[in-house]
């Protein structure tokens, strides 16, 4: 008798979020004064402020877009988001991180997030994450201001990649009686102004001729936003609810990636 051969097995593609029982997935935006995250399913941005309580007061976790307490940040992010993940599957999860940060932001979130025991965890810059929010065209440059409670960057996309970059560690909760919107405004024009100077491939020109994206808790202050454009003399496009665009960036991002053929077959070991 010849016997007959069953075809291997042809691991079924995921479906689309809630549907999909066979993992669940996260986006996380960790930032001085807030972390934020999109939770597959949910419908929902979970926003706590980024505060521990290991004695008598609250210290934060991230500083100035650094991790700089790992412990602190996994108790955290247990803490909040431990229950809201579907059991026993394991998450997928996008982080965004500081562009500049580099390897080092990387490797402590992976770390604080070993507690939720992830399937997989990916970074993104945050300023690509607010370009996909904001339905920007990756395939020409694009200039993202994101400006946060205590860091301000400003990135230069080109296909969806970082071309160029600044950071300034001011932003919005640095606004006191010496530190006023017209200081950010004036770090923002400054490290404009020598993007320009050092880029000799006009990419920068090219995106300053259509529009500046503005995102990041300082987008919702109109005395920011008036003094860029004086500054600036540029147009400017404020995104969509620009506190959570880096997030919600990030989830299309994690949508996109879940339905990959190469994440089918359930998650991994």
């Amino acid at each position: 008798m010849t016997p007959v051969r069953r075809p291997h097995a042809v691991p079924a593609r995921h479906r689309p979020w809630p549907l999909c029982r066979h993992c669940c997935g996260m986006a996380l935006d960790m930032g001085s004064a807030r972390t934020r995250a999109w939770i597959a399913g949910r419908g929902a941005i979970v926003d706590v402020p980024t505060r521990i309580f290991p004695g008598s007061g609250a210290v934060p976790p991230v500083q100035h877009g650094t991790l700089i307490d790992t412990p602190g940040c996994a108790r955290l992010l247990q803490r909040l988001l431990a229950d809201q993940l579907a059991r026993p599957a394991r998450p997928m999860i996008i982080v965004t991180a500081p562009v500049l940060d580099g390897l080092a932001y990387r490797t402590r979130a992976r770390t604080a997030l070993e507690p939720l025991r992830p399937r997989s965890v990916l970074t993104v810059p945050s300023a690509r994450g607010i370009a996909l929010a904001a339905g920007a065209d990756l395939s020409r440059p694009v200039l993202v201001v994101d400006i946060g409670a205590h860091l301000t960057e400003v990135v230069l996309l080109t296909d969806g990649d970082v071309t160029d970059a600044r950071r300034t560690a001011l932003g919005t909760g640095d606004l006191d009686g010496t530190t006023t919107p017209g200081h950010i405004a004036d770090a923002v024009a400054g490290m404009l102004t020598a993007m320009l100077r050092q880029d000799h491939t006009l990419l920068t020109t090219d995106a300053l001729c259509r529009e500046i994206l503005v995102a990041g808790g300082g987008a919702l202050r109109p005395d920011i936003v008036h003094r860029l454009t004086a500054r600036l003399h540029v147009p400017l496009r404020v995104v969509p609810a620009p506190h959570t665009a880096a997030v919600r960036g990030a989830a299309k991002l994690l949508q996109a990636a879940h339905t990959h053929p190469s994440t089918s077959g359930g998650p991994a070991g």
